[in-house]
């Protein structure tokens, strides 16, 4: 069995208790290996085991989100769809973000700090290049693309926090509109 098999439940297990909050005994309980196989798959260990974890959120970000933003489509469309597939895998609001989990707690910012600023970092430009091909000024589409992961952000926390899924899946589905505010479709 490889460390891909795996994934799946890393990611959950970081996205629910973060890197700190995660032990190895828990990882071993949800994944049914013991700490040796633990070990021999992840032979650096925890750190190990949350890197493949971003790996995978990050090659979401690259095959899905940034293809679906360098589509030959309408600005409109491609939020549409980028908003669609965000929301699926957030799992409409109930999944929290690894990113965030990980930049918020200080020991692993020191650790992920540099993929989670390059994930956000490429998300924010695609944005923007979409908006800069239809017509706004960089600078704004720049904005817009912060704002976009900022209301992103926020939608998830604020949802997890009211255990009420609704004020994310609201900011999805309003998000298009208000990046493409001002462009003429």
């Amino acid at each position: 069995m490889s460390k891909q098999t795996h994934v799946p439940t890393l990611l959950k297990l970081f996205r629910q208790f973060g890197y700190e909050g995660v032990t190895l005994s828990k990882i071993s309980q949800e994944t049914g290996l013991g700490k040796a196989s633990l070990y021999h798959h992840f032979p650096k260990g925890k750190a190990e085991m949350a890197e493949v974890a971003l790996t995978h959120v990050n090659n979401w970000l690259e095959t899905s989100i940034l293809e679906i933003l360098d589509r030959p489509e309408q600005p409109i469309a491609k939020f549409q769809s980028m908003c669609e597939e965000a929301s699926q895998f957030f799992n409409e609001g109930q999944n929290s973000c690894l990113w965030a989990v990980l930049v918020i707690e200080q020991s692993s910012d020191e650790l992920f700090h540099a993929q989670i600023q390059w994930a956000f970092s490429q998300w924010i430009e695609a944005i923007a290049k979409v908006l800069i091909a239809a017509g706004l000024d960089a600078k704004l589409a720049k904005e817009r693309g912060e704002d976009a992961m900022i209301s992103i952000q926020g939608a998830l926390i604020l949802s997890h926090s009211l255990k009420d899924f609704a004020p994310f899946q609201r900011v999805l589905k309003q998000l298009p509109q208000e990046l493409c505010r001002g462009i003429v479709l």
